[in-house]
């Protein structure tokens, strides 16, 4: 594959240089589905390429993540472990597991701090924490997006006492094709839901925290543009929002990569969780959830139980 890459450069037209970073990512891509192997050279070449591009003033880019907690079962999960979010309140992260549903509170090292059951929630992928007090679950089926307190005490979390909007976007049967991960941004009041797969979607939904004290003034915005013309990825778990540079990150379990979006819709940074990257020793399995704290740790579980904390180069 080098050789032929090199073969064709000196035959082709000045282009820039974004440009052919978007090229080579998908020449990757295109491998990956093949073999699932990737060419290091290839990709280390690539990698070089988005480094120097973080070094050009930004303040936050994956490339600088390097893991320093890998892959720590989580005590007394078996599998299903999905979505997470980080408690910027409480100083700590909520998870959500799938089947059986239940909400974890666990420490920023991976220890669970409590256990609440989720009662008639059906399909459980996602939360995110909205200040406040305040907690929204995706159901993935129905599409829904369900607004509950934080628990005060021990005992279960009963569906039917907490509110709850049902968009049910291009998924008429019901299927697995739902709402996947959720993120909000505080200063705008805007979630932002992903889908994950059949066709990948992004939605921005603003007003939604406003919407629940009474100020009812939703708006929904379909984003699905900036994955399907310029996202690198296949597949998407999860997303989180850095309210620090207002971009998003995104974590594609198929591709095994986060990538970094801004604004507009472009990506910004990538950081690939197949092993010998970002210092892992072992491959990301099956990326479920992602979080960013205040102090910039990013927060990472897989299926089947698993734990990541990943911290920026010195």
């Amino acid at each position: 594959m080098i050789a032929i890459a090199k073969g064709l450069l000196g035959r082709l037209p000045v282009i820039h240089p974004r440009i052919w970073i978007a090229l080579l990512l998908s020449l990757l891509l295109v491998q990956q589905v093949q073999d699932r192997q990737f060419d290091e050279r290839l990709y280390f070449w690539a990698k070089n390429a988005w480094l120097e591009a973080c070094a050009q003033g930004l303040d936050f880019c994956l490339s600088d993540y390097e893991v320093r907690l890998e892959a720590l079962p989580v005590a007394g999960v078996r599998n299903n472990l999905s979505g997470l979010s980080y408690d910027d309140e409480r100083h700590h992260l909520w998870a959500v597991i799938n089947n059986p549903e239940e909400l974890l509170a666990l420490s920023t090292e991976g220890e669970v701090l409590a256990r609440y059951p989720l009662e008639g929630f059906k399909d459980v992928e996602g939360v995110a924490y909205l200040g406040g007090g305040l907690l929204v679950f995706t159901e993935e089926r129905d599409q829904a997006l369900v607004a509950v307190p934080v628990p005060t005490g021990p005992g279960a979390l009963v569906r039917k006492d907490y509110r709850a909007l049902t968009l049910g976007f291009d998924n008429p049967d019901g299927d697995n094709r739902g709402f996947e991960g959720v993120a909000y941004d505080r200063r705008g009041d805007r979630l932002f839901v992903v889908t994950e797969r059949a066709p990948l979607k992004l939605y921005e939904i603003r007003g939604f925290k406003a919407s629940l004290s009474g100020n009812f003034n939703l708006k929904v915005l379909d984003r699905s543009a900036w994955l399907n013309e310029k996202f690198v990825g296949t597949g998407l778990a999860s997303v989180e929002y850095d309210q620090s540079s207002d971009h998003l990150i995104l974590l594609s379990d198929e591709s095994r990569m986060l990538v970094e979006l801004d604004g507009r819709g472009d990506t910004v940074s990538l950081r690939s969780l197949w092993h010998g990257s970002a210092g892992l020793e072992k491959n990301v399995p099956q990326g479920e959830g992602v979080a960013l704290d205040e102090y910039g740790r990013l927060y990472m579980v897989s299926e089947p139980n698993l734990f990541y904390v990943f911290d920026r180069e010195d």
